[in-house]
């Protein structure tokens, strides 16, 4: 297992990311975590994030430096080279040119975690501070134009410091250093994967719940319906699923979730037909993030509901990811860079007094998906598109009313029906239709016509950290246009959203 100290780096959890990717286990902590913490976790090794503050500064984050004192190996990278520096009694200054960036690195001594990588190698560069002075002990590895401290060892104390990030993709020879790390210094092994956490998963479930029943509000999402499989695997009928249709789901959602969770793979699954509560609550309302809190405490008050009709129900389940733990936990108070708030972090209602279970908690969404395989599920959910937990409520631009949700339902049908006949759904990581709050003047059988303008929406993401619009056959877009013009009543008007994210975001609200 490896540790990971979150300075606050936009880059930790692609760190994280790239350890697993190596098969070996890891967890991303925040600064703060006691060292009796860290000595019980016994990690083969500990890799100190990146971050935007100047260690040098009143306030800046910083772990024990008792962890310096376990004969642990210790990889700093950028600020974690920076506190790694100060903390044994070296100085870090302000460099007279900053560098942010591609850089080209010469390598000094091709061994330890340059070993197998080339004396000139691409690295990026994000950083406006430099080591000044190297505490006693350390050698100088590598340097590049600007930085003359690039890289930094202590052989006797299997301390290795990078002022690069290893883990993006710019820095060419970053997997071969961080392999180099984790197999030739850390000693580690390659035993992370889905089958033997699906072993100590289902294990650790069953530790926590007994014979207790367990509940989780089911989507029909990818984290949900991974969740639900590997908690009935677990605990079988004492899993009771709750799937609440909240009116803006996509056309025959709901049938297909019953469908494939309570006949297919015979999990106690109950649900509640909500519609027309959530869109009364939606009436005359335009703002999107009001629409989100709306359909949020609504969702909460139903399930709240359905919940005190089972009884004995000691335990709540969710399908919370690491992503979302680690966000928001810097949300209440960690040292990442506030994204997002989550839901299903920290949002249910007290009076409920059940103990969580979060069997999801440190996978990311591309690890879900492995499990997800691992346990049987069938492509159609593995790969699933990302949906909103709004629904079409943020795909409809403005008011959302049962009017204009049939047309968009519809559309979108027609939409992901193109999509998949062309072979293009999984090369996808989104699409989808947007109804827009604008009509426009058409002629339909020689007739004048003022009706709706519909957007088309599709994305190729690995992660949707960044994305970019899909270039789609000209001969694909026109027939998806020309059936949704044809096919729904109320739409005289196709376009294609072309914009990439940043700047956009995927969904439009």
């Amino acid at each position: 297992m490896i540790l990971i100290i979150d300075f606050g780096s936009q880059y930790n959890q692609l760190i994280a990311r790239r350890v697993r990717e190596h098969h070996v286990y890891c967890q991303i902590e925040p600064p703060d975590i006691p060292l009796a913490t860290i000595k019980a976790m016994n990690p083969e090794g500990i890799i100190l994030s990146g971050g935007p503050a100047s260690i040098y500064e009143k306030g800046s984050p910083r772990v024990d430096k008792g962890i310096l004192n376990l004969g642990i190996p210790v990889l700093g990278i950028c600020y974690g080279l920076q506190f790694m520096v100060d903390a044994l009694g070296g100085k870090v200054i302000g460099s007279k040119k900053r560098e942010y960036g591609f850089a080209e690195l010469n390598v000094k001594k091709q061994s330890g975690i340059f070993q197998g990588v080339g004396k000139k190698t691409q690295c990026w560069m994000s950083h406006g501070d430099s080591i000044g002075e190297l505490p006693h002990g350390f050698t100088i590895m590598a340097s590049t134009a600007n930085t003359p401290v690039a890289a930094a060892e202590n052989l006797k104390k299997n301390f290795y410091g990078l002022q690069f990030h290893p883990e993006v993709v710019h820095t060419k020879s970053g997997k071969k250093m961080l392999a180099n790390f984790l197999f030739d210094i850390c000693r580690c092994k390659k035993s992370w994967s889905m089958k033997s956490f699906v072993t100590h998963a289902v294990a650790e479930i069953r530790a926590q719940v007994g014979d207790g029943k367990v509940i989780l509000g089911l989507s029909g999402g990818v984290d949900s319906s991974v969740a639900a499989v590997l908690l009935h695997r677990a605990i079988g009928r004492n899993l009771i699923c709750v799937f609440v249709d909240n009116g803006v789901l996509r056309l025959n959602e709901a049938d297909k979730v019953i469908e494939m969770f309570k006949k297919n793979l015979k999990i106690n699954l109950r649900f509640a037909r909500a519609g027309k509560l959530f869109l009364s609550r939606l009436k005359g309302v335009t703002d999107p993030e009001r629409k989100r809190k709306i359909i949020g405490r609504t969702f909460i008050e139903v399930f709240d509901k359905e919940a005190h009709k089972i009884k004995n129900v000691k335990f709540l389940a969710q399908g919370t990811l690491y992503p979302d733990l680690i966000e928001s936990r810097s949300a209440f108070g960690g040292p990442s860079a506030v994204i997002k708030s989550h839901h299903n972090v920290g949002g249910l209602p007290k009076k409920m007094n059940l103990q969580l279970v979060e069997p999801l908690k440190h996978l990311f969404k591309d690890e879900v998906r492995l499990l997800g395989k691992e346990l049987g599920l069938a492509d159609d959910v593995v790969w699933r598109q990302p949906f909103p937990g709004p629904g079409l409520a943020i795909r409809i631009i403005g008011e959302v009313t049962a009017k204009r949700l049939d047309v968009l339902r519809k559309a979108d049908a027609i939409l992901l029906e193109e999509i998949r006949a062309n072979n293009l759904y999984y090369k996808l990581w989104q699409s989808f239709a947007v109804l827009l709050p604008i009509k426009s003047v058409g002629i339909m059988g020689d007739q004048r016509t003022y009706e709706n303008i519909l957007a088309i929406r599709a994305m190729t993401s690995d992660d949707a950290m960044t994305a970019d619009w899909a270039q789609l056959p000209h001969d694909i877009l026109a027939r998806i246009s020309t059936r949704i013009i044809n096919e729904v009543r109320g739409v005289n008007r196709v376009v294609y959203d072309i914009s990439s994210k940043p700047p956009s975001t995927i969904e439009w609200e």
